[in-house]
């Protein structure tokens, strides 16, 4: 594993940073050795129904168990998802993605199966429902590749798996998207859903939750941490995407949504320093890079900012995992995720953070669902905002938004 993709950092006599110069291929090669690092645990395992007896169970309290399995799971599958939807191709990135479909595909037969050791359930109140969203929004990002190669009786286990979330009454605040979410998948799955759990978050966020320049409250609150570009902007887009293809009330929502994920996308980018670090705010840190979800999912739907390079977002990223990922500080000698940002941390966690959780990193892999010949992996090395900044480049103004 290298060190930096960048190589060393150095500096001149007039103190700008330089940067060596490296392979644009490399960068997707390392994405994927990464994305294989963080997976192959949880899906080498899951796939032979051996997932509960392996996976480590670190929480505070001794209830976790019950959705540690499902969290893991979910939360993986909804960042590698797009990357999976990109099929089988003869490229040895081909072939490690051919695995993993498989994998997928046997994984999600384990959970759902009442015979199988590693069956989760989807009804326990209340974090069944957060799991339970990802794994819809795994399924929603692909949909050719995964779902459509399950056999029906599959499918009818996995519907009535995700109708039982109806059981479980969302707090009033993000968790209101998560059963919107969930609606969503059924509807695209079905053709039909309960149509006041898909909207009525949708219409709390855009009527009465909205701050500006991008923000939302969570609920009556407004909290200073990662939630909004963590969970709340990408998963209404995800649910706006379905409104709008079945002309669902509510779905004029979208284009203005994109608009502000846009730039959200555009602000954490400029918090991504020129050593590849952002800020530590808030309580939602040992998601590590899952906080960049909205940057990745912006890429991915390709609406950044107009002044915002794909290839720059690329370079951040780059570094990014290469700080947070290239060495072991932040895994088991047996390659599960530990609780910390970098290290072991435990004081970082609350009561709702559990080994399982901490695989929202993977939200971070969206852009890998980008075909090779995308700006976004194509263009060569391209300096991010910060990088400018502290090498005297030229910078456009940071300007808020007010619709």
């Amino acid at each position: 594993m290298r060190n930096s993709i960048f190589g060393r950092l150095r500096r001149t006599n007039d103190d700008q940073v330089i940067e060596k110069p490296h392979s644009v291929r490399e960068d997707r090669n390392f994405w994927v050795s990464i994305l294989d690092k963080i997976a192959y645990p949880v899906l080498s395992n899951l796939k032979k129904g051996s997932l509960k007896k392996n996976m480590p169970l670190e929480a505070l309290t001794s209830d976790r168990q019950k959705f540690t399995y499902l969290a893991a799971f979910g939360r993986l599958f909804s960042g590698i998802a797009p990357w999976l939807e990109l099929g089988v191709d003869g490229t040895e990135e081909g072939k490690i993605r051919e695995k993993y479909l498989e994998w997928t595909l046997r994984s999600i037969e384990n959970i759902v199966n009442p015979h199988s050791e590693d069956q989760v359930s989807f009804s326990e109140p209340k974090d069944s429902l957060t799991n339970a969203a990802f794994f819809a929004q795994g399924l929603l990002r692909s949909e050719r590749q995964i779902w459509l190669n399950l056999s029906i009786d599959l499918q009818a286990r996995v519907i009535e798996e995700l109708k039982k979330t109806r059981l479980i009454a969302p707090y009033e605040n993000h968790s209101l998207l998560y059963t919107s979410l969930i609606e969503a998948a059924l509807l695209e799955f079905t053709g039909e859903c309960d149509m006041e759990r898909l909207q009525y978050g949708i219409f709390k966020f855009w009527d009465e939750w909205y701050l500006g320049d991008s923000l939302y409250k969570d609920g009556p609150e407004f909290k200073d941490n990662y939630i909004n570009s963590m969970i709340i902007h990408p998963i209404m887009n995800d649910i706006l995407m379905v409104m709008r293809k079945y002309d669902i009330r509510g779905n004029n929502f979208l284009n203005k949504q994109l608009m502000r994920s846009s730039r959200l996308s555009s602000k954490l980018e400029r918090c991504i320093s020129p050593e590849g670090t952002y800020p530590l705010i808030g309580n939602l840190i040992p998601a590590r890079t899952g906080i960049f979800h909205v940057l990745s999912q912006a890429s991915l739907l390709r609406i950044l900012p107009k002044n915002l390079k794909p290839a720059q977002v690329r370079c951040a990223l780059t570094n990014i995992l290469t700080s947070q990922f290239s060495g072991s500080q932040n895994f088991t000698p047996d390659g599960w995720l530990i609780i910390g940002f970098n290290g072991h941390q435990i004081q970082l966690a609350n009561e709702n953070i559990d080994t399982g959780s901490l695989y929202i990193c993977s939200e971070i892999f969206l852009p890998l669902g980008l075909p090779y010949t995308d700006p976004f992996w194509s263009d060569p090395f391209e300096e991010w905002t910060s990088l400018k900044g502290w090498n005297s480049r030229l910078l456009e103004k940071d300007e808020p938004i007010d619709f």
